[in-house]
């Protein structure tokens, strides 16, 4: 789970992947138990959109590029998808084998 805060819409990412399935769920900050970072969990932090991606898709990293963008800074969005490439390899980047 990325805990971005204000550089993000609700202010956590966080990234699932299953196999060749990415879903990348922006979740709301719960300020309830004063919003503390450490107790922040998938469990006390509700989902607010979810955007589900094939790593298969040969546009799949442009996509997820426009949604994380939309989620938050340009910045944000490349340090996730960084992240997401060392679990799963895109087939877009491998061109000539599609």
């Amino acid at each position: 789970m990325f805990k971005i805060g204000e550089y993000a819409k609700g202010g956590i990412i966080q990234v699932k992947i299953t196999g060749k399935v990415i879903q990348v769920i922006g979740r709301e900050w719960n300020h309830s138990n004063g919003g503390r970072k450490r107790q922040q969990t998938e469990a006390n932090c509700p989902e607010w959109i979810r955007g589900t991606e094939l790593s298969t898709d040969h546009n799949v990293e442009r996509k997820l590029e426009n949604f994380l963008t939309e989620l938050s800074t340009s910045w944000w969005s490349d340090e996730i998808i960084k992240w997401i490439k060392t679990k799963v390899k895109f087939e877009s980047d491998q061109p000539w084998l599609n």
